[in-house]
């Protein structure tokens, strides 16, 4: 199953929407963005290979992890992987669990919160 750009964008939105108040509060200076495939550096980066399935990656230094210094920088980035996600997902339902399963996933690594807390929100 495949979207237009423009419909799978409109997913992550509603992800984004469906997120819990205290994530979203933490969500600041960060740019989401959907990039058709992660590229080669992306999936070393995860200690993937070519080939293998990646939804989405945090690239940037997570919150908990910034100096007094961090400051006046460029966006940190959550990419969701449009292709992949339509690859391994068989139905529109699944799709949008996926996309929000993803963005909520990396949400939380850009705010270094505990993988307790995601396993709790990813189910809820």
């Amino acid at each position: 199953m495949r979207y237009t750009r423009e419909t799978f964008e409109q997913l992550v939105d509603e992800a984004l929407d469906s997120l819990p108040d205290d994530i979203v509060g933490w969500l600041d200076n960060v740019a989401i963005v959907v990039a058709e495939q992660p590229a080669p550096q992306h999936l070393a980066q995860v200690g993937l290979r070519p080939g293998d399935s990646l939804f989405g990656l945090y690239v940037g230094v997570p919150k908990t992890a910034r100096g007094f210094t961090y400051g006046e920088t460029v966006p940190d980035k959550i990419l969701i992987f449009q292709r992949p996600i339509e690859r391994v997902c068989r139905s529109p339902a699944h799709i949008r669990d996926c996309v929000r399963r993803t963005v909520l996933h990396e949400s939380v690594q850009y705010c270094q919160r505990h993988r307790r807390n995601a396993t709790r929100y990813a189910f809820s």
